[in-house]
């Protein structure tokens, strides 16, 4: 049996800011500078926070392109069916099993190549499952509660410590 969103000791989901830093999840610093075009009209971060920020985004990218890529792929995962939680979860496994295999046995794949060499290559969803997206401006009622203050002095000691080895 499979079991999704298991915590190690030391590893944390990296979440937007629409959430609460809660225990084993963290968001990136409110009212600092954080999107990519930011970063990309030459403006450094000066701030320990606006670092953070920037790391935060970076390994954020990482994974929602991945996911792009995934849901580009595999169209199920853009438009699951009314399945049960259970197969739901293995319908995604597999999908990321298949993914791999291909990766590894097939690496002139044109989709593959372009996402590993184009670092700003996005997948796009054909457009007949756009009707099926969440709004940018959807909110999760479930998320009402406040950051665990444990949570914030970590990503404040994160963020000193990034500071201070930055190159």
């Amino acid at each position: 049996m499979l079991v999704f969103f298991v915590l190690c000791v030391g590893k944390y989901y990296t979440i937007d800011a629409g959430y609460p830093n809660r225990l084993g999840y963290l968001v990136p610093y409110e009212s600092e500078r954080y999107h990519v075009p930011e970063w990309h009209r030459g403006m450094e971060p000066r701030t320990p926070k606006e670092k953070f920020n920037r790391k935060h985004l970076s390994i954020r990218n990482v994974i929602e392109r991945f996911f792009g890529l995934l849901k580009m792929r595999w169209q199920i995962l853009y438009k699951m069916g009314n399945y049960p939680m259970w197969k739901q979860k293995m319908i995604v496994v597999a999908c990321m099993v298949l993914h791999d295999f291909i990766h590894e046995h097939n690496r002139e794949n044109a989709v593959f190549v372009r996402f590993d060499c184009d670092l700003n290559f996005m997948s796009t969803i054909p457009t007949r499952y756009k009707r099926y997206a969440v709004p940018g401006n959807a909110s999760d009622l479930s998320t009402a509660e406040v950051s665990a203050t444990c949570m914030d002095t970590f990503r404040d000691e994160l963020a000193i410590s990034l500071a201070l080895g930055w190159n």
